[in-house]
């Protein structure tokens, strides 16, 4: 297991092709996929052929970034994922991104992981700056972003090629940024 980073309650580690079925059962829960997808389930067929492929390129090819596991440290429970990957809407940033099994939700969880990932991309990664997104409804993920010290930097519309089949209004997000200089200059 190629283990990441180490929180005080996550350990963030690689996927292997064996974690099929968590990424399946966790977005098989319409609450977790409401502002991804609408509610609707990743099939398993695109995890297998699309996605899990992508994220295996991504550590040969970048060292560093990429989907990880979390999982629990004291019980070894799969709760969720982590993203630090280039960000394909915007070439010049690295965006943070997450998604966690509902009963892992209002716990910190996504706050810990994301402040770990941050600290893992400025810190080992000397990323000059880290990017967020999120649906504008999302209110708990833009509290994360908050909590973390990302700020506003604006609203815009997914395009028709990441959320296809949905009205401009149910497509509008809202984006976070953290410099580098910023994420070293926070308090505390």
């Amino acid at each position: 297991m190629h283990i990441l980073l180490e929180t005080a309650r996550l350990r963030l580690r690689r996927f292997t092709p064996e974690d099929v079925d968590l990424l399946v059962e966790l977005d098989s829960d319409p609450e977790v996929m409401r502002y991804i997808t609408y509610g609707q389930p990743t099939p398993r067929e695109s995890y297998v052929n699309i996605y899990m492929p992508r994220w295996f390129v991504i550590y040969e090819t970048q060292p560093g970034l990429g989907y990880f596991a979390a999982e629990r440290r004291d019980t070894g429970e799969f709760i969720g994922w982590f993203h630090l990957r280039d960000d394909r809407l915007e070439p010049d940033y690295v965006e943070l991104g997450y998604r966690l099994r509902r009963a892992a939700w209002r716990q910190g969880y996504a706050t810990e992981g994301s402040r770990a990932l941050l600290a893992h991309g400025f810190d080992a990664l000397q990323l000059a700056q880290i990017s967020a997104r999120t649906l504008r409804g999302n209110a708990g993920s833009r509290g994360v972003m908050e909590k973390c010290g990302l700020r506003h930097v604006g609203d815009f519309v997914y395009p028709q090629d990441v959320i296809a089949g949905r009205s401009e209004d149910e497509r509008a997000a809202v984006k976070y940024v953290i410099t580098r200089s910023e994420w070293l200059s926070r308090p505390g």
